[in-house]
C-alpha cells in the first residue's frame, strides 16, 4: 500500500527539471498537476520563472501537458496565459487522465514523467498509471478547501513512507540527487 504513494524522484520545483534530464532518462512527455506544481492555484498568471522554464522546454521540443482534477472552465481559464495543453477531470488518484495524455501523444508508460505537488492523487495516479513521478514541494504554502483534506491524510502517509525510507527528508535540484 505504501508504494502506491512513493515518488520516483523528488524535487524543490518544477523548474529545477531540465532539458537534458528530461532526456537523459528517456522521458518524451511531461505531465504536470496544475495548482500548487505549476502556478500557485490562487495566482493563475504564473510568473517568469515558469514562463521561462516553458520556453526551455518548448524550444528542446519536449512537451509540456496539464493533467488535472479541475473542470475544463477552470483549466482552460487557469492556462489561457500559458497555452498549454491539458486533460481536465483526471480523476486522480485513478489513472485516467493518463491514460488519455498517453493516446493523445501516442507515447508508451515508460516515457511518461508525472509532476505533482500531492502524494494521495499525483503520484497515487503516476503509480497506479505505471508512469514515473515527481514529488515537487508546494509552489505555496496555503491549499484551496478541497486539497486540505488530502493533506491532513498525506501526512500520515508521509510519515510511514519516511520511516520506511521510501521517500528523501530534503528536496532535490536534480533528479540525480
Amino acid at each position: 500500500m505504501l508504494a502506491d504513494f512513493r515518488p520516483t524522484w523528488m524535487l524543490e520545483s518544477i523548474y529545477d527539471l531540465t532539458p537534458q534530464e528530461v532526456r537523459e532518462k528517456k522521458i518524451g512527455l511531461i505531465l504536470t498537476d496544475l495548482d500548487n506544481t505549476l502556478i500557485a492555484w490562487n495566482n493563475p498568471n504564473g510568473t517568469p520563472q515558469l514562463q521561462k522554464w516553458l520556453v526551455t522546454m518548448h524550444e528542446s521540443g519536449i512537451p509540456v501537458v496539464v493533467v488535472t482534477n479541475n473542470s475544463s472552465k477552470r483549466a482552460a481559464k487557469a492556462l489561457e496565459e500559458l497555452q498549454l495543453p491539458f486533460v481536465s477531470r483526471a480523476l486522480k488518484p485513478l489513472s485516467h487522465g493518463i491514460n488519455v495524455a498517453k493516446k493523445r501523444y501516442r507515447v508508451s508508460s515508460s516515457e511518461i514523467v508525472l509532476v505533482g505537488d500531492q502524494l494521495m492523487t499525483d503520484i497515487a495516479a503516476a503509480n497506479n498509471a505505471h508512469v514515473r513521478s515527481i514529488l515537487v514541494k508546494p509552489l505555496i504554502e496555503t491549499d484551496a478547501w478541497i486539497t486540505k483534506f488530502n493533506r491532513a491524510a498525506e501526512r500520515v502517509v508521509k510519515k510511514r513512507l519516511l520511516k520506511k525510507g521510501y521517500l528523501k527528508r530534503t528536496w532535490g535540484h536534480s533528479l540525480n540527487d
